[in-house]
C-alpha cells in the first residue's frame, strides 16, 4: 500500500460494515509486507542479524571532514583539560537537533567514553564522579541549597557541575534559565560548571541529552555532577535514572505535605531533604521530617544497604549541609561496597538505551509519507468518536509496515 492510496482506504473505514472487515483488511496488509522482497537498509540488517559497533565508529571517525575533525580535537582536547567553555560548547552540540551535528556529538561522546573508561580502570575500576539528582516542588529552595552545597564542596577541594533544567512554555517552548541569577556565587566559582537547559515539554523534567551532558561533565574532571529537574509530581523522577543518589527536596510549610508529594516519587528517593529549617520554620521542619520518617517505613526499599533517611537542612544559616553531604558519600561508599552502584548504573544505560530508541521510533513513525498522508484525517474520525484510539492506531501501524509501491 503506497502513500497515494493511504488516503482514500482511511476515508473509507468509517463506511466499512464490521470490525470483522476492518481487521481482514489490516491481516491482508500485514501478510503482504511479510511476502514483499526486502528493501534497502530494512533488508540489510534483517539479513545481517547483528550490528558491529565498531565498524559504525570507524566509519563516522573516517566520514569527517578535515574542518569537523579540527572542531572534534578542540573540544575533545580542551573538555579533557578542564576548559569550561570547551565543556559549554560540547553540551550545545549535544543538544542540537541538526543531523549532521547530532552525528558530529556521537563521536566526540565516544572518544569522551573512552577516556573517561581509561580514568576509571586506573581508579580501581570505581567510578570517577558521583551523580546526585534533586527534585521537589516550585518554591522547596532547589537552587538555594545547590549553591550552598556547591559552594562547600568547591571549598573543600571537589569540582562540582550543575546541570539544571527549567521548565520550557507550552505554547512557544521558551524557558526562563534564572539559575545561574539564582546561584551567584557558584556560578562564579572557577571549580565549578553551571548549565542551564530548558526541559522542551519533557515530562520526565529532564532534557533527553542529559545523560550525555552527565559524561561530558565527568569526561572534563568534575567528580561530583548535581541534576537539578522541573518540579515533582506522578512521572517527572525520570532523572532517578540517570544518577547514584536521588534527592527529593520539600519545604516545611505548604500544607498536607503527604497528600501533595505522590508516593511513586517518594518511593524513588534515596534521601528527603526538609529545606528551609530555620527560625520560625524550625518546628514545622521537624513536624514533617517526622511524618516523613514514618511514611517511608511503610513504603518497600529499593536497596537492600540502604534505608531512606530524612534530614534537615537550612541554605540560609547553612546548617545540617555537612550532615547531610556526609550521609551522601555513607550512601555511596556503601553502594560501592556492595556493587549496587555498578550494577545501577549499567542498568540505567539499558533504560536510557530504550528511551532514545522509543523517541527515535515515534519521530520517524511520524515522519513516514504514508502515516503523513492520513495522519490528519484518522485523527478527526478518532475525534468524532467514528473510529476506536485502538482501531486508528493499528491502521496506521499497518500503513507504516507497508512496502512502498
Amino acid at each position: 500500500m503506497g502513500p497515494a492510496a493511504v488516503l482514500p482506504f482511511l476515508q473509507r473505514v468509517p463506511a466499512l460494515s464490521s470490525s470483522r472487515t476492518v481487521a481482514a483488511v489490516i491481516r491482508r496488509s500485514i501478510r503482504t509486507s511479510r511476502s514483499a522482497p526486502c528493501h534497502g537498509w530494512t533488508c540489510t540488517v534483517s539479513q545481517s542479524r547483528s550490528v558491529s559497533v565498531e565498524k559504525v565508529l570507524a566509519r563516522r571517525e573516517v566520514d569527517l571532514t578535515d574542518k569537523e575533525r579540527r572542531v572534534l580535537d578542540r573540544l575533545y582536547d580542551g573538555l579533557t583539560g578542564g576548559r569550561r567553555a570547551c565543556l559549554a560548547e560540547s553540551i550545545t552540540l549535544v543538544e542540537t537537533q541538526h543531523p549532521r551535528k547530532k552525528q558530529l556529538a556521537q563521536v566526540l561522546l565516544q572518544r569522551v567514553l573512552a577516556f573517561r573508561q581509561e580514568q576509571e580502570t586506573l581508579n580501581g575500576g570505581k567510578p570517577m564522579a558521583f551523580r546526585v539528582g534533586l527534585t521537589g516542588p516550585p518554591g522547596a529552595g532547589k537552587s538555594s541549597f545547590i549553591e550552598v552545597l556547591g559552594k562547600m564542596l568547591t571549598g573543600t577541594g571537589h569540582r562540582v557541575s550543575v546541570l539544571a533544567v527549567d521548565p520550557s512554555s507550552c505554547t512557544r517552548g521558551g524557558s526562563v534559565l534564572g539559575d545561574k541569577t539564582r546561584m551567584p556565587e557558584l556560578s562564579r566559582d572557577m571549580r565549578a560548571f553551571i548549565r542551564p537547559s530548558p526541559s522542551s515539554g519533557v515530562l520526565g523534567g529532564v532534557t533527553r541529552t542529559t545523560n550525555e551532558a552527565i559524561v561530558l561533565c565527568e569526561g572534563a574532571g568534575y567528580n561530583v555532577v548535581l541534576v537539578e529537574t522541573v518540579g515533582v509530581g506522578q512521572s517527572e523522577f525520570a532523572v532517578a535514572d540517570m544518577v547514584d543518589l536521588f534527592v527529593l527536596l520539600i519545604p516545611p510549610a505548604g500544607g498536607d505535605e503527604l497528600q501533595g508529594i505522590k508516593r511513586g516519587i517518594i518511593e524513588k528517593a534515596d534521601l528527603v531533604v526538609v529545606t528551609k529549617s530555620d527560625g520560625d520554620l524550625v518546628i514545622p521542619a521537624r513536624r514533617i521530617q517526622s511524618e516523613y520518617t514514618s511514611a517511608l517505613k511503610l513504603l518497600r526499599k529499593k536497596s537492600k544497604t540502604w534505608s531512606p533517611k530524612v534530614l534537615r537542612v537550612s541554605s540560609h544559616t547553612g546548617e545540617g549541609v555537612q550532615e547531610l553531604w556526609d550521609t551522601m558519600l555513607r550512601f555511596r561508599d556503601g553502594a560501592l561496597a556492595s556493587g549496587e552502584l555498578q550494577t545501577q548504573r549499567q542498568e540505567q544505560q539499558k533504560v536510557w538505551l530504550w528511551t532514545l530508541i522509543q523517541e527515535h521510533a515515534l519521530t520517524h513513525f511520524r515522519q513516514h509519507p504514508a502515516v503523513k498522508a492520513g495522519l490528519a484525517h484518522v485523527e478527526h474520525s478518532v475525534a468524532q468518536g467514528n473510529i476506536s484510539p485502538g482501531l486508528a492506531a493499528d491502521l496506521l501501524l499497518t500503513v507504516y509496515r507497508s512496502p512502498p509501491s
